[in-house]
């Protein structure tokens, strides 16, 4: 009788397995959130994330045999960051009316999560690749991906990043605009998105649509803010 091992290394080749452990993960983690009452220090992704780490771990399957099969997941980024024009058009007038101190806290937002990661990083000591592939952690994946590579960064550390960044925002964005007493939804959900990309974005939409909808805006408005700061900001300061 073949040993598990074997067994494993045979089903491990096909692709669906990991497609299906993501989904399976991501369940689970939803799973446990709904039981927690939605609190934000039980973030879906996050519980996702450790699940398959932990898989991936017992099972000494390399990243790059995970991401062959779950790369579908990986593929539809893109459609969803496309469809981020629909909370745009929705709200398109509301826009308008706003369009000032949006742009104000877009360009605000964009520089800060930039200047302050690289900041911070040449603070601790981080030099090169590394470092440039702290510039577009705030953008959403897709996006941040392709920049990483444009500006000399590590695609696949800036996946990690966006991945972190987008976890932490999720998780601190409520408590902390609380503490602000920041009460205009608009307003939340732009910051939320800015800072923390689709991952936060999913969990502006869990407290209050308006909030998710401009989450959304501001989601993607950051990433194409994002790529022309980019390469502007590594070539003055590198």
């Amino acid at each position: 009788m073949p040993e598990f091992p074997e067994i494993w290394s045979y089903l491990a080749r096909d692709p669906l397995i990991w497609l299906t452990a993501t989904l399976i993960a991501y369940v689970i983690g939803d799973t446990l959130f709904r039981a927690a009452g939605r609190r934000p220090f039980a973030n879906p992704v996050l519980i996702a994330v450790i699940l398959l780490a932990v898989l991936l771990r017992v099972t000494q399957t390399p990243y790059a045999i995970y991401f062959e099969g779950a790369q579908f997941v990986h593929f539809m980024l893109g459609p969803a960051t496309v469809a981020l024009a629909v909370p745009l058009h929705a709200n398109l007038a509301r826009v308008r009316k706003s369009a000032l101190p949006l742009l104000a806290a877009l360009l605000a937002g964009s520089l800060t999560a930039m200047l302050s990661a690289v900041g911070l990083g040449w603070a601790l000591g981080i030099r090169g690749e590394v470092l440039l592939s702290l510039v577009p952690k705030s953008a959403t994946a897709p996006v941040a991906l392709g920049i990483s590579e444009n500006i000399g960064g590590s695609p696949t550390l800036t996946a990690v990043l966006v991945i972190t960044t987008g976890i932490i925002g999720a998780i601190v964005v409520t408590p902390l605009l609380n503490l602000l007493r920041i009460r205009d939804w608009r307003a939340r959900g732009f910051a939320v998105g800015v800072a923390a990309h689709g991952i936060g974005t999913a969990r502006a939409f869990q407290v209050n649509e308006t909030a998710g909808a401009f989450a959304g805006i501001g989601m993607g408005l950051n990433a194409m803010l994002t790529a022309i700061l980019a390469p502007i900001v590594v070539r003055l300061l590198f």
